[in-house]
């Protein structure tokens, strides 16, 4: 009996290991797979919150405060990012749906993109910037700080734009949104001091694998009904696509051309971090409990976001590059 015990452990830990390894192909693969087969994600659709509690938890776990403690030094950038992602990107995004009259238009389409203005940005953006050769030490302390502000920011902006299109009171919401973050800091940063840095560093392969299967769970439930609505709204479900793509570049050029007087790698980083919303977060505080539409574009947005590494990579490679050359020049 010991003996199938330390065979199941050890088998587990090896496959953990393998899938840490895969990095960004296996996040793609998250996709594919929840696209080709809707029923993992109809029976994982429940457990969206408990995932979404789980990926915090570990990015809790990994956050360097050393890194942390060095920015904070020198806050002024930090807080102008924060200022920018938390507070005037969801009015830009509310003042979008006034001008183009969004809440009459598509009232489920409405509350999508006001929920992915007002949250913040996403857990794995500093991993996905370093990826990338961007500053990742930035990317993290905006992003915490951001995060920290979120139970008090995405209330307040409910009740300016959302109003009762949102299920539930924007109290209710503040209140959620503080529990798992509250929740899920106090169990990462706990384990990380009991453990030790040391051993969550040798721990990596096996923590990245954990980390792509709380993943799954997410990507297939927001991807169950991508095929049906493909196939009963072709023409629907393309057109919110590229919106989501738009909406995901446009927020990432403006947020990197009203940085660049901090330098390009910055604002490239606070660029790629901005465009980047944590709308997983949202539909944890939310229960899921959205309309099909609404689910439809949370689930489109999800390319842009696993696919920017891939497609900015060369084109941030080369305007590092540039801006190398030039502080070379005499």
């Amino acid at each position: 009996m010991k003996f199938l015990i330390m065979f199941v452990l050890d088998t587990t830990a090896a496959l953990l290991s393998w899938l840490g390894r895969q990095g960004t192909r296996a996040v793609a693969a998250l996709v594919v797979i929840g696209i080709a087969i809707p029923p993992i994600g109809a029976l994982l659709k429940p457990f969206v919150t408990e995932a979404v509690f789980v990926l915090l938890c570990i990015a809790f776990l990994r956050v360097d405060t050393g890194a942390f403690r060095a920015y904070l030094k020198r806050p002024a950038i930090v807080l102008a990012a924060t200022a920018w992602t938390s507070l005037v990107i969801p009015t830009l995004f509310g003042v979008s749906c006034f001008i183009f009259s969004f809440k009459d238009k598509s009232p489920e389409l409405f509350l999508a993109f006001m929920l992915q203005g007002v949250a913040s940005p996403m857990m794995a953006a500093p991993a996905l910037a370093a990826l990338m050769g961007l500053d990742a030490t930035l990317v993290l302390v905006t992003l915490v700080a951001s995060t920290a502000l979120i139970p008090f920011t995405a209330p307040l902006f409910a009740y300016v734009f959302v109003g009762p299109v949102l299920t539930i009171t924007p109290l209710t919401l503040g209140t959620k949104l503080f529990a798992i973050l509250a929740g899920s800091a106090l169990i990462g940063l706990t384990v990380r001091r009991i453990a030790g840095l040391a051993a969550i560093e040798r721990q990596k392969e096996k923590i990245d694998g954990f980390n792509i299967l709380a993943l799954f769970v997410f990507v297939a439930a927001v991807m169950e009904s991508v095929v049906a609505r493909f196939l009963n709204a072709p023409m629907i479900t393309i057109g919110l696509a590229v919106f989501a793509f738009v909406v995901f570049f446009a927020v990432f050029c403006l947020t990197t051309l009203l940085f660049t007087f901090a330098g390009r790698d910055r604002a490239l980083a606070l660029g790629f971090m901005t465009s980047q919303r944590n709308m997983g977060l949202m539909l944890a505080a939310t229960g899921g409990v959205l309309p099909d539409l609404t689910w439809l574009y949370f689930a489109l947005s999800q390319f842009p976001i696993y696919l920017s590494p891939n497609l900015l990579k060369p084109l941030v490679g080369r305007i590092l590059s540039r801006a190398q050359i030039v502080k070379k020049l005499p």
